[in-house]
């Protein structure tokens, strides 16, 4: 291999650098120390040099020089959490997000033609390279736990040659986790270290303690609430196959529930992997039934699809000799439940949301095809103000 000693060649890439079998960690924008890569090389630590550190589990701390431009998050949380700090401009889209009606709302150009680098059960490594960010914002034993074939070289290749993670698979509880799972806003705190955003997050978090106080103070009483016979996605009524679920498992899916002290009709035994048939959800008879990650279901101009939804799963209930027999199917109590890949933004519609589907009586009747969209006098939140934080245009 010969060395091009041409005067007008540029910087290697990353990339162009892997080729010739170096590596650019310590010369990059971001270089850190990582409880999971163990790095010991001195030449890829800032720790000394470094102006300041952001830390969460389990990757550690990293030591950063810079505030990083690009990023990349394979999940909705990390990817809505750097949106909502202002980081639209150096997003990499490549992973599973909330929909994009929730970021259109408050004035985000959400991308349309995002790709997981993900098939077959395996990760697509090249993908992570053509991306090029200066961050992962994702949980580095994420990678592995969902493919066999990936093991912590692969993870440490990464760090080594493209940049360092900085993530936890809030989401929920999952095998390959040992270690604390932050709530949503101790992650968000966390990110906004990373991005050197602290205004913003605590604007945002301003936002959501005041919706949090007002829901709560027009709340009915614990006891008057409903219990939610929540079910996942891949339920079919048409079928007669229901997956039941409960609200209490760890993790940000299930936070808009707990924070409106909502209880489950399932419990956690019933609720374990398991599927059941009308007749058993109608000795559980649940005051509503909501459909968790209903609110996937879009049109082609990527808008809620309401009627998709009553199709797929009100109506086939609602003319089932049993089904039809259910409190939620006489009451018209059938929801679409919010999308599991929630981060700060999303949280604040999908709560107001939750809202409405529990005490419609105080919060307003929801509308399958007015959703997301609620008439100004009932909104939780004020969606320009959010549109103002996240575009840096707001009081400190």
């Amino acid at each position: 291999m010969s060395d091009n000693t041409d005067s007008t060649t540029e910087t290697p890439t990353r990339r162009d650098t892997l080729k010739y079998g170096t590596t650019l960690a310590a010369g990059s924008v971001l270089a850190g120390c990582s409880d999971l890569v163990g790095q010991d090389d001195p030449t890829q630590r800032n720790d000394d040099r470094g102006s300041y550190e952001a830390c969460i589990e389990p990757v550690g701390c990293l030591s950063l020089e810079e505030v990083p431009e690009t990023w990349m998050a394979i999940t909705g949380p990390w990817a809505d959490m750097a949106i909502a700090l202002g980081q639209r401009d150096g997003f990499q889209p490549a992973g599973w997000y909330p929909p994009a009606y929730v970021f259109d709302r408050v004035g985000v150009d959400w991308p349309t033609d995002v790709v997981a680098p993900y098939s077959d059960g395996k990760w697509d490594k090249e993908f992570f390279y053509e991306r090029n960010p200066d961050v992962f914002l994702t949980d580095p034993n994420y990678l592995p736990g969902n493919d066999s074939s990936w093991d912590e070289s692969d993870t440490q290749e990464l760090v080594d040659t493209v940049a360092p993670f900085f993530g936890n698979n809030i989401v929920r509880r999952r095998e390959f986790h040992d270690y604390e799972l932050p709530s949503l806003y101790e992650a968000f705190d966390r990110l906004a270290d990373l991005f050197q955003e602290r205004e913003r997050y605590e604007a945002f978090a301003r936002v959501n303690e005041e919706m949090q106080a007002d829901i709560r103070a027009r709340l009915e009483a614990a006891s008057e609430r409903p219990e939610i016979g929540l079910v996942n996605f891949g339920s079919s009524p048409s079928e007669g196959r229901f997956s039941p679920m409960t609200i209490s498992s760890e993790g940000v899916e299930m936070k808009q529930y707990r924070d409106l002290g909502i209880t489950s009709a399932f419990s956690d035994e019933s609720a374990d992997g398991g599927e059941i048939d009308y007749e058993r959800l109608l000795e559980i008879d649940p005051e509503l039934l909501v459909v968790h990650s209903g609110v996937r279901l879009t049109t082609e101009d990527g808008e809620f699809d309401g009627e998709a939804f009553v199709d797929q799963f009100v109506t086939p209930i609602l003319e089932h000799p049993v089904g039809s027999q259910l409190t939620a199917a006489r009451e018209r109590n059938i929801y679409p439940g919010g999308s599991f890949q929630q981060g700060p933004i999303t949280n604040l519609f999908q709560t107001e949301l939750a809202a409405r589907q529990l005490v419609p009586t105080e919060f307003g009747e929801f509308d399958p095809e007015q959703f997301p969209d609620v008439p100004e006098d009932e909104q939780l939140f004020d969606r320009q103000e959010v549109a103002d934080i996240i575009n840096g245009v707001f009081e400190q």
